[in-house]
């Protein structure tokens, strides 16, 4: 049996061959053959039998059937005693190769991306963008807020105007009977996590209301910030906890490697301390003390948070403070968890019977982020862009340069998960 290059049906091509392979018991092609061109329409090439199928073919093409490309309908290529209706078929080159390839990658963003838009918009979460709707819930109910992601104005899992919402919703509602936490975030900026922290404060002060903390994997640093007043305390067994402290992030001096290619930079101030922390020039030792009076205020302001809403001194709290994470095991131990469960379900069943809210339904708060089908073909085309990117010094340099001087007091623990 003759085969082609590339993979093409047998059902659109002819062997002029009459040997063996027509001594074979009939198959689905064989008749496939017998329909289309008549019992005789499998003659040798050049017969009678092969230009009565030609005529037949040119007849397909008539009322429609297309053969294949490179060749008009009913016209035929013979290519290595084949012969092929239609034109004989044709490779593809490399560029054109590429082109597909680019294509097909594209399309699948396109399509990545409106899937995304018609899930979140079928996502059944309360609210939309960054109203919660949780002042809207009828009946008694424990409200659920996930905070997730990093702790910032909106870091695309978290929303810091949809927690505001949120706590506020559920104060204004006189059918909530209770706040639940759901954390799982490595922290975020000083800002956001004392702000989200005061409002949980005034919820408490406010309603009398219980508010209950779960940490599921992560919850450290502005995570345990947001969650230290909470009534109670529970993390999953293989959580991650603590990292109480501040940080400032990371400065570069890239100094050293503007000399290397011979690049001088120039930055005109008001003061030696205006342009501190600028990558181009290494910092003095006074602006190293600078930016350290900035970290242990906060850092101040943070031991101060977890003392009085765990009902421990201050001294205590910094002699087990020194940025270290903690198992929910290890946390246990030293105050900082009240208990380990071992699923979400365990905590709200634990909530329920501690606080008597057997007969309150749970109404879960979790940011949805409002994507329009425009916005996500970008972010799809975004993110090709970004893979088919290259790397080099030069575009690492530039990226270094772009986020210079970019400096924020931070609660964060560093993503080891």
């Amino acid at each position: 049996m003759q085969m082609n290059n590339g993979n093409f049906d047998d059902r659109n091509r002819i062997t002029g061959d009459g040997g063996p392979e027509n001594q074979e018991t009939p198959r689905a092609r064989d008749v496939w053959h017998k329909k289309l061109y008549g019992a005789e329409g499998r003659g040798k090439t050049g017969g009678a039998g092969q230009a009565a199928s030609e005529k037949d073919v040119a007849g397909q093409a008539a009322t429609g059937q297309t053969g294949y490309a490179g060749g008009s309908a009913g016209s035929s290529q013979t290519v290595g005693g084949t012969v092929y209706y239609g034109g004989a078929p044709t490779g593809i080159t490399g560029g054109k190769k590429t082109m597909l390839i680019l294509a097909c990658i594209l399309a699948g963003l396109i399509l990545l991306g409106i899937l995304s838009v018609l899930v979140r918009g079928d996502s059944g979460q309360y609210g939309a963008g960054e109203l919660s709707g949780a002042a809207d819930v009828s009946g008694d109910h424990i409200g659920v807020l996930y905070v997730e992601g990093t702790i910032s104005e909106d870091s695309g899992t978290y929303s810091q105007a949809y927690a505001m919402d949120a706590v506020q919703g559920m104060m204004d509602n006189s059918d909530n009977r209770g706040l639940m936490l759901f954390v799982n975030t490595p922290g975020g900026g000083v800002y956001e996590s004392d702000e989200l922290h005061l409002k949980i404060r005034e919820y408490q002060e406010t309603t009398g209301r219980p508010v209950y903390a779960y940490f599921a994997s992560q919850a450290t640093s502005g995570g345990y910030y947001i969650s230290a007043s909470a009534d109670k305390i529970v993390a999953n067994r293989n959580c991650w906890t603590g990292s109480i402290g501040v940080t400032i992030g990371t400065l570069y001096d890239i100094s050293g490697l503007l000399e290397r290619y011979g690049i001088q930079t120039e930055t005109i101030t008001s003061g030696a301390n205006k342009a501190m922390g600028d990558i181009t020039a290494p910092m003095t030792a006074e602006q190293r003390a600078i930016f350290q009076s900035l970290v242990d205020e906060s850092y101040a302001q943070f031991v101060s948070i977890v003392a009085d809403g765990r009902g421990l001194s201050e001294e205590y709290v910094r002699s087990i403070s020194d940025g270290r994470i903690y198992t929910a095991q290890q946390a246990q131990q030293i105050d900082l968890v009240d208990d380990v469960v071992d699923t979400y379900e365990d905590a709200v069943e634990d909530m329920v019977y501690e606080y008597g809210l057997e007969d309150c339904d749970i109404r879960e708060f979790q940011y949805v982020p409002e994507t329009s089908l425009f916005s996500g073909l970008i972010q799809s085309v975004d993110r090709l862009s970004e893979a088919l990117a290259g790397s080099s010094d030069i575009s690492a340099l530039e990226s270094l340069m772009e986020d210079s001087g970019q400096v924020e007091l931070q609660y964060m623990c560093q993503d080891l998960r």
